[in-house]
């Protein structure tokens, strides 16, 4: 395993590298991220514990569609048993998945707790358990501040997180060590990072406001129809994206 440092443009090379993938095998990748969604929100559902286990379970769901990217990228038809890929490669990377599911879910779980101690509650409420989100929410400066907390802490997270579950996976690093190797490709590649998120963004606002044009043109009740699942189909691509900001930090 070798960390690789490259420049801010590769940023928009693992867009179009998601995008790219996502086209040569549509049906699978989508496919896949829809069976993604459902299992996130059928473990969220169940009682008590569901929101744990949902995030519990992230790491190794994500780690799943990395393997699909990579086996549509090969030129291959990914099938759904990719998506349990973390647990089928032997006891001990299973255990080690598991273990980082754990972390993941604990260090969520902190950050909400923590703005708990802001606003009372009412964000990780909302994040966690669901309802509806008032403008009298918004307009609370308490839970304003909760929501700008999370976003910080968040980061920090995610960075260790980004690489973790292929770094377990693939290259069979323990749980731990792998925290520490995905912030540092996420830290000395930080330009690269910066242009994939901007880039990501950009794309998701292009593509809606192209269909909010479109549609006004021919039927405006079509934008709320086709907004979901034009959205959803944006967020798969982006996830086919996550296997290449791996390959060219770890030479996968």
């Amino acid at each position: 395993m070798h960390l690789n440092v490259v420049q801010a443009r590769t940023g928009l090379a693992w867009v179009k590298s998601g995008v790219r993938t996502f086209w040569r095998q549509p049906l699978a990748m989508s496919g896949l991220f829809f069976i993604f969604m459902a299992l996130m929100s059928l473990a969220s559902f169940l009682p008590y514990l569901g929101s744990a286990l949902a995030l519990a379970l992230l790491p190794a769901a994500t780690l799943g569609l990395m393997a699909a990217s990579r086996e549509a990228d090969s030129g291959q038809f990914p099938m759904p048993a990719i998506l349990i890929s973390a647990f089928r490669a032997g006891r001990q990377q299973a255990r080690a998945m598991l273990v980082l599911g754990v972390m993941y879910a604990a260090g969520f779980l902190l950050i909400m707790a923590i703005t708990s101690l802001i606003d009372g509650g009412a964000f990780a409420s909302l994040y966690l358990v669901g309802g509806e989100l008032t403008a009298d929410n918004l307009q609370t400066p308490e839970f304003q501040t909760a929501v700008w907390v999370s976003m910080a802490l968040y980061l920090p997270l995610s960075m260790m997180f980004w690489h973790a579950p292929a770094l377990v996976h693939w290259h069979g690093v323990s749980p731990l060590k792998s925290l520490f190797f995905s912030w540092m490709a996420c830290w000395r590649n930080l330009g690269a990072y910066v242009v994939y998120a901007v880039s990501w963004f950009a794309l998701f606002m292009l593509v809606g406001l192209a269909m909010m044009v479109l549609t006004s043109l021919f039927n405006p009740g079509l934008f709320g129809m086709l907004l979901t699942p034009l959205m959803l189909l944006m967020a798969s691509m982006f996830f086919t994206s996550f296997y290449f900001t791996f390959r060219d930090a770890f030479g996968a």
